[in-house]
């Protein structure tokens, strides 16, 4: 589930405005981070762009997409809202890791491996709600799935948990309120697919 993502420069105007309040040096490592960015489809184990917290305010940074696995060559890119708090490998990064994944739209194939997707009608970018965990290389992220609503259900059972542009900073920066957005259903997303529907007549 949201194995893939694309970015584009509306994703880096939508991440300037929401950096705006942070004071001069965060700004100007944030805006460096946001300059960055090109039209690029993202994949699990690839470095991208995500908002996270900095001394109580919000900035752009880099983070791999993917914990490592158990298994040799293994990747956890996903993880599920409903277990992540139980979860050993999850639960310190809810607590204290909490961050943004900004993409213009993102992927889901059917059970027919048929592409479709998924994007915002109302708003230029979608921010996906994840967490992230050092290693030795550094921070890496994983995107957080819940239930599918009616709008992804044709496609696939799960979907990211999707955040409003007001919850972004409550999400990342208040514990309290991010217990609460974890259990939130969704918007509806607009879907475009790579194939079409045939009928019968």
């Amino acid at each position: 589930m949201c194995g893939r993502y694309y970015v584009d420069d509306e994703t880096a105007r939508e991440i300037e405005k929401l950096i705006r309040q942070a004071d001069r040096k965060l700004r100007q490592e944030s805006m460096a981070a946001v300059k960055r960015i090109g039209e690029n489809d993202i994949y699990p184990t690839q470095m991208a762009p995500v908002l996270e917290g900095r001394g109580g305010l919000l900035c752009c940074g880099w983070q791999r997409w993917g914990f490592p696995g158990f298994q040799r060559k293994q990747v956890i890119f996903n993880a599920r809202c409903e277990s992540a708090m139980e979860k050993p490998m999850f639960r310190d990064s809810i607590r204290h890791g909490r961050m943004v994944v900004p993409a213009t739209w993102f992927y889901e194939w059917n059970q027919r491996k048929e592409k479709s997707t998924f994007y915002r009608k109302d708003a230029p970018v979608l921010f996906m709600a994840g967490c992230c965990r050092q290693y030795e290389d550094g921070a890496h992220f994983v995107i957080l799935t819940t239930g599918a609503n009616a709008s992804m259900k044709p496609v696939h059972d799960r979907m990211p948990l999707i955040l409003e542009e007001d919850e972004i900073a409550p999400w990342i920066l208040d514990e309290n309120q991010a217990e609460h957005i974890l259990h939130k259903t969704p918007c509806l997303l607009e879907v475009r697919s790579d194939y079409e529907q045939l009928s019968l007549f």
